[in-house]
């Protein structure tokens, strides 16, 4: 299986992706924790159905110390016992932010609110931006659809 088109071999499409890679690096780089980073991403990526995201982040995540248990459970981690309260909010937060087109409100005060006590104003922006950058990456793998499961951790850094 192949992906639609080579998005590392196209000029264009190179040009886009070191912007968004530079703004993902912005992102990395704040005070917002690495865990709940790679949480948002994976969550968001579940959503989307980008298995080359799902992989690539649930492979950073183990890499980084993340534990399996808690990795098995992100896609239900409103039952799970195992994450903080600021991760739970950090996902809520990503879920409404993914499936904004699915509500007419878009996220709602409350998630907002529950988010804003957990995070600081840095680091809230660094959750809205990595939101956004998450869902444009799993947009353009979906499109193409780049297949998943080859990934090695720190791959394109």
């Amino acid at each position: 299986m192949d992906a639609r088109i080579n998005l590392f071999g196209n000029a264009l499409a190179g040009k886009v992706l070191k912007h968004i890679n530079s703004a993902n690096k912005v992102v990395h780089d704040s005070i917002l924790p690495v865990t709940t980073q790679e949480l948002v991403k994976i969550r968001a990526s579940q959503i989307n159905g980008c298995g080359f995201c799902t992989d690539m982040h649930t492979k950073d995540a183990t890499a980084a110390g993340e534990t399996q248990q808690r990795l098995n459970l992100v896609a239900t981690w409103r039952e799970a016992k195992v994450f903080t309260e600021a991760e739970r909010a950090a996902l809520e937060l990503a879920e409404q932010g993914t499936r904004i087109a699915d509500a007419a409100g878009g996220v709602t005060d409350e998630a907002w609110a529950n988010a804003a006590k957990h995070f600081d104003e840095d680091e809230l922006a660094a959750l809205i931006s990595l939101i956004a950058i998450i869902n444009a990456y799993n947009r353009v793998n979906v499109i193409i659809q780049q297949p998943a499961g080859d990934y090695q951790p720190g791959q394109f850094g």
